[in-house]
């Protein structure tokens, strides 16, 4: 177990590396001059010139990034002199238009995006391996059908519609519900619930309604498997054959498109978040782009990067939990 995941923890920091370097090319390669953008509206050459020097962008190439990975693991300045700007680790970046690092306005922001990946995450999981397994144990009767031609119906639905119908249903004629909005868990735990019931609901109809297809295509293969036969005629309870043999190897697939979209969720729910204007790390992306502000996107994307990879990490760990037969050499 130790070598596996130290041999998975060095893929993971492979691939970031790589994503590193690609995004830095993308980024700091384009037409697009992000000192231009940091100077405004009432730019000089002169503070051209220093915004460049500041911001590195007159040395070569690989020098700058040589100089954003030692950021990463050590922290760096911006500039020389009483002008210098200090970037601490991690550092990746410096937004001037936010005059902050890119690490600490994302941080600033990642407690939403979080709040809204993990509890939209519960939801889907838990309502559409449930749906599924139902579905899968019922296969071919009218509850099959009904509960997949629901499923494709919510699955083909897009998120912005999704909610703002439920803004306009639940929250502008029922009143059930405040317009969605962002308190911190530590300061009010059932506000903090409340604005954030939208956002979850939104997002885990469609991922619950993906999951449920997922889950009921799995356990109708695994149910028809000799093994299930076998614990049947041992005169097993019908629970056990499910939950205990059934459920336990059904859920691998599952998992890992799940590991996939939960990583994805949370380096941005762009457009959940921008639907329901919430200040999370989707919102900042968008922004961010909107202003041409380089260094925060790609410090977004790093981000959404090491969540997918740690996030597929945690996935293959468990799946000697859920399947037993599954081993690490």
């Amino acid at each position: 177990m130790t070598r596996y995941v130290a041999t998975r923890l060095a893929g993971v920091a492979g691939v970031l590396l790589v994503i590193c370097a690609v995004t830095f090319t993308i980024f700091y390669v384009f037409p697009a001059d992000p000192a231009l953008q940091a100077c405004g509206k009432s730019c000089t050459p002169e503070r051209l010139a220093m915004l460049h020097h500041q911001m590195g962008l007159d040395r070569p190439l690989w020098r700058q990034f040589a100089d954003y990975l030692g950021g990463v693991f050590a922290g760096r300045s911006y500039g020389s002199g009483p002008q210098a700007v200090r970037c601490h680790f991690p550092c990746l970046g410096f937004s001037y238009q936010n005059n902050m690092p890119v690490w600490d306005l994302m941080m600033q922001r990642l407690p939403t995006t979080l709040s809204i990946g993990i509890g939209a995450a519960v939801l889907w999981l838990v309502g559409g391996v449930t749906v599924g397994v139902v579905s899968a144990l019922r296969k071919d009767s009218l509850l099959d059908r009904t509960l997949m031609v629901g499923t494709l119906t919510a699955a083909s639905l897009p998120i912005y519609f999704t909610a703002m119908a439920l803004t306009v249903l639940v929250v502008q004629i029922g009143g059930l519900l405040p317009y969605s909005s962002y308190v911190p868990f530590a300061e009010d735990p059932a506000a903090w619930a409340r604005n954030l019931v939208l956002p979850w609901v939104a997002l885990a109809l469609l991922y619950a309604a993906m999951y449920a297809r997922l889950s009921r295509a799995s356990m109708v293969e695994t149910m028809a498997e000799p093994y299930i036969r076998t614990a049947r005629a041992k005169g097993l309870p019908e629970r056990t054959v499910v939950a205990k043999h059934g459920l336990r190897a059904g859920l691998t697939p599952v998992l890992t498109v799940f590991g996939m979209d939960l990583g994805a969720l949370l380096g941005g729910a762009l457009i959940t978040e921008s639907v329901f204007g919430l200040p999370g790390i989707g919102r900042l992306t968008i922004d961010s782009i909107d202003k041409s502000d380089q260094p925060v996107v790609m410090g977004v994307a790093l981000l959404a990067a090491f969540f997918i990879t740690f996030a597929n990490l945690v996935v293959d760990l468990l799946y000697a939990v859920v399947d037993p037969q599954v081993r690490f050499t």
